[in-house]
């Protein structure tokens, strides 16, 4: 029971009475539907919620409960994501498309339910269908309990700073023309600021994010990257910043002049505004760990002191990092620590019963239908893969993963065989590997459906090991209904005889996704006591739809109490 208590997955079972008390429901209804909306001197349809780019806030409390309907309006089928919500038995509202639900189809509705338990800080909502998530995307904000505070200086105002892409394209057709045609899809041409281009884009000098601060007072930023694909740097000119969270979850206070995210990860700052009375500008712009040429989108906003002339002076700018500046990305990553004193904090496991070694990255597959445009990589299609498998999600089938799990009825839709470790062990960061011959069956993975088998309560380790097959890069992994310690991360081949000797076991970060670092390998470790389908994958949206994921069917604990209950009602159905 002890063990259990001191899970990654934090469920409460039992909640003190005083708990209960201060907890509140939290319900909101949402329209999700296609709009005009006008950016970068154009109208654009973009498929929304409430009508508004980011879309709504949720704003709650620790112990909460938060109940959304969600009425699609749209043309397309789409499921939402609760990024980084643990969803303790409520793994029905998890929302990735055809592993934990369905699709909403299109004139139809879901309502997603689940508690804020053990959680307090900064995450997000998005679309987990396509590239729905270019627009469909928002923060959800949870505060500690009344009574309690934060473990940091009272702040004068907190900040949500949504970073996301722009396209000037129907993002639906975007994705679609890269699946038909086998190739990268089209770069997004901006980065807006809670939905701002900033001044840096044509017809956008009035579509720059403004904060207005007062001298001497402390502002926490909550920092999200809802960005499709874009890892990106984060200053603001002349002003130290102090983490104080990462993904949700609280951290040693670690002072910097940049941060940086890979898309789907948060980071809360506090900002002193201690500088002269003036204007600076605030700005994000691409970490890229790839040397592949990309549209330049980078975008600021101004924060302008009380009592500035911001009419008429330029705001100061920051240095910026190049954009190829791992160094700087790494320290970053490497640096913060996790809070051992919160309320939160969770101690790492440290007897290890599942170990597995998950080598990932692009490959190929055997192009379908050449022509003219289509299949110009090496004369096939861009495929991904973990441990040379290449995940496919079970559209036309008859269950969601989970379903089929809950219902025992996996027989056609999954297998239960996803290796612990590579079919093929080779040199995973070998330069030679970006030329690599598409004969070489190191470039090939199949298709398939393969998940691993956790059982209850065990305690994972996974190196997560980037391979260059194709060209190495910095890949961001999400684990869903998880949080799990980083124990060490580091460039070239893991080496567990070297490598193990860095493993941080006091006070590691802990994070729901992590940055793998380009050409280098992460360790993380987490306990399965969350019972369910849990999709594990990389967060840029171009690798998706290619292959590069997985999945953790978590069986049910011994007790009521640790077994999932029975899908809601309206569930939607495949």
């Amino acid at each position: 029971m002890t063990r259990f208590m001191y899970s990654l997955a934090w469920p409460f079972v039992l909640l003190l009475a005083s708990s209960l008390a201060s907890a509140a429901i939290v319900e909101h209804t949402w329209n999700v539907e296609d709009i005009n909306f006008q950016l970068l001197c154009r109208p654009q349809v973009i498929t929304a919620v409430n009508g508004t780019l980011p879309g709504p806030t949720i704003n709650a409390r620790e112990g909460d409960t938060v109940i959304i309907h969600v009425i699609n309006k749209s043309p397309y089928n789409l499921t939402i994501h609760w990024h980084g919500i643990i969803q303790f038995l409520t793994p029905w509202s998890d929302g990735p498309e055809y592993v934990t639900q369905c699709p909403i189809p299109s004139n139809g509705s879901y309502t997603y339910q689940f508690n804020l338990t053990g959680q307090e800080g900064t995450l997000w909502w998005h679309a987990h269908s396509s590239f729905l998530r270019a627009t469909v995307y928002g923060a959800l904000i949870i505060k500690p309990r009344l009574g309690h505070t934060y473990p940091y200086p009272k702040v004068y105002q907190e900040v949500p700073l949504v970073v996301g892409e722009w396209w000037n394209a129907n993002v639906e057709e975007v994705e679609r023309n890269a699946t038909d045609t086998g190739n990268p899809p089209l770069e997004s041409i901006a980065s807006t600021i809670n939905g701002f281009p900033g001044d840096l884009f044509n017809c956008s000098q009035d579509k720059t994010y403004t904060l207005k601060v007062k001298r001497g007072k402390t502002y926490l930023l909550r920092v999200i990257n809802a960005a499709l694909n874009e890892q990106h740097f984060f200053k603001v000119a002349n002003h130290t910043l102090t983490v104080v969270a990462m993904d949700a979850i609280y951290t040693e206070h670690y002072n910097t002049d940049v941060i940086v995210l890979a898309p789907g990860q948060t980071v809360d700052v506090l900002l002193r505004t201690n500088q002269a009375v003036d204007s600076y500008y605030m700005v994000f712009t691409p970490y890229r760990s790839s040397n592949v040429g990309t549209n330049n989108i980078t975008t600021r906003g101004v924060i302008i002191y009380d009592g500035a002339n911001s009419t008429t002076k330029t705001p100061i700018m920051p240095i910026l990092p190049d954009e190829h500046d791992t160094p700087t990305a790494h320290k970053f990553y490497t640096n913060v620590t996790g809070l051992t004193t919160s309320r939160h904090w969770v101690r790492v496991p440290r007897k290890v019963d599942e170990d597995m070694f998950i080598s990932f990255g692009i490959g190929l597959e055997t192009c379908i239908n050449p022509g003219p445009g289509r299949c110009v990589v090496l004369n096939s299609r861009l495929s991904a893969n973990m441990n040379n498998e290449s995940f496919v999600l079970p559209k036309g089938k008859r269950y969601s993963l989970l379903e089929a799990f809950y219902r025992n009825a996996s027989n056609g839709i999954y297998t239960k065989d996803f290796p612990n470790k590579p079919v093929f062990e080779f040199n995973y960061t070998d330069p030679a590997l970006m030329n690599i011959d598409p004969a070489d069956p190191l470039a090939f993975a199949p298709k398939s459906t393969k998940i691993k088998t956790l059982k209850f309560n065990s305690t994972v380790q996974i190196v997560l090991q980037n391979n260059a097959i194709l060209g190495a890069e910095n890949h961001p992994i999400h684990i869903h209904g998880y949080n799990f310690h980083v124990l060490a991360q580091g460039f070239g081949n893991y080496n567990s005889t070297r490598d193990e000797r860095k493993f941080n076991f006091f006070n590691p970060q802990m994070r729901n996704t992590i940055s793998v670092p380009v050409g280098g390998w992460a360790v993380i470790r987490f306990q399965a006591n969350n019972p369910g389908i849990w999709f594990m994958h990389c967060h840029l949206e171009t690798h998706l739809p290619w292959g590069l994921g997985m999945a953790f069917e978590v069986e049910n604990g011994p007790t009521p109490e640790t077994t999932i209950p029975p899908p809601p009602a309206n569930y939607p159905k495949c």
